[in-house]
């Protein structure tokens, strides 16, 4: 069976091998066959070994947390032969914590969790693997093609739970988001928020390629330069590029009673020169909300089905902008110009 792998903690690491073990029946009774898989940032860090984690009395990793297949066998009957599906990536850890052991395994708090891909669990870029059940989401046939992004959905329809959970401390009726970084992310959140109604704005560097048009055809209004230069204040801001100058500009621009929601993974060591006394002062006068959102569990993966489910097929499909055969795999995980989402496909 092939598979990508890599041994981590050991640099440029990844290779494609033929022999892979077939998937455990301990991973779950669900055996699907993968269709595609998603390439991100995430991926290209572990190649970098700036972590990553094998499971245990492993040495090497297969890679891959953003899946797509369709299911050879369930001998519980929750799924039939030729169903779509996309597999959980986060699992919870064994203890569990309080929040594993109701299903909040996104919230966990002893840090024990595993991770299809990235930690102490194989992931889905291999020909075949198995799941439990309960960490398999059926995905509506139509999306055979698109499926493939029901992962990074997942991650934007939890930060929107929570963004609603925090405006709900008061009275509160947003009319406008502003999302920095116009990558997979920031337009799949910006997504997101037309389908709540909002008026969007999308901040990105690029000032060519797929990234204007994909936001204009949302009816999102798409803007380049420095968030400090914007001539409004949102009522929401979705972060998504974990730039430090982005984050520290975005907390200064939101409105009153504003929300700021961060998803976007910061490299250690950034500095910025800010006066920190004044954003503190502004936040707390201005009864401003700034938080921190990773992964999803089980409703907020069925909520990006859905959402995918209500959006436009084509506009999906633009988002993926390179699909790479599994042979030539080192090209998929190689960044290029112009990249929205890069997908290996099997």
């Amino acid at each position: 069976m092939r598979a990508v792998t890599v041994t981590p903690g050991t640099k440029d690491s990844l290779r494609l091998v033929d022999d892979a073990p077939e998937p455990l029946e301990e991973e779950g009774p669900v055996l699907v066959e993968a269709l595609a898989v998603g390439v991100c940032a995430t991926d290209r860090e572990i190649i970098a070994a700036e972590y990553g984690e094998a499971p245990p009395g492993d040495e090497m990793l297969i890679l891959g947390h953003e899946s797509l297949g369709r299911v050879l066998e369930d001998p519980t009957g929750t799924f039939q032969a030729g169903d779509l599906v996309a597999g959980i990536v986060r699992h919870p850890d064994p203890v569990p914590c309080p929040n594993c052991a109701v299903g909040e395994w996104d919230m966990c708090r002893n840090g024990l969790y595993t991770e299809c891909g990235i930690k102490a669990r194989h992931g889905f870029a291999r020909e075949r693997w198995r799941v439990e059940p309960d960490f398999a989401v059926p995905l509506d046939p139509a999306l055979s093609e698109v499926g493939v992004l029901l992962e990074p959905t997942s991650i934007v329809a939890k930060a929107w739970e929570h963004i609603a959970a925090v405006g709900a401390r008061a009275h509160w009726e947003p009319q406008s988001v502003l999302v920095t970084g116009a990558g997979p992310i920031g337009l799949l959140a910006a997504l997101l928020a037309t389908q709540r109604g909002l008026t969007v704005h999308i901040l990105d560097r690029a000032t060519d390629g797929p990234k204007p048009a994909l936001a204009a055809r949302l009816g999102a209004t798409y803007h380049t330069g420095q968030v400090k230069d914007l001539d409004f204040e949102p009522d929401v801001v979705v972060e998504c590029t974990g730039a430090p100058p982005v984050v520290v500009q975005v907390i200064d621009k939101v409105g009153r009673d504003g929300v700021v929601c961060l998803t976007g993974v910061s490299a250690i060591g950034g500095q910025v020169a800010i006066d920190a006394g004044a954003l503190a002062r502004a936040v707390v006068l201005e009864n401003n909300v700034v938080f921190g959102s990773v992964n999803a569990n089980h409703r907020h993966w069925q909520a990006a089905a859905d959402a995918l489910c209500d959006a436009d097929r084509g506009w999906l499909g633009d988002l993926i902008t390179r699909r790479v055969p599994v042979d030539g795999y080192a090209e998929a995980y190689a960044p290029r110009d112009g990249d929205i989402k890069v997908v290996l496909g099997f």
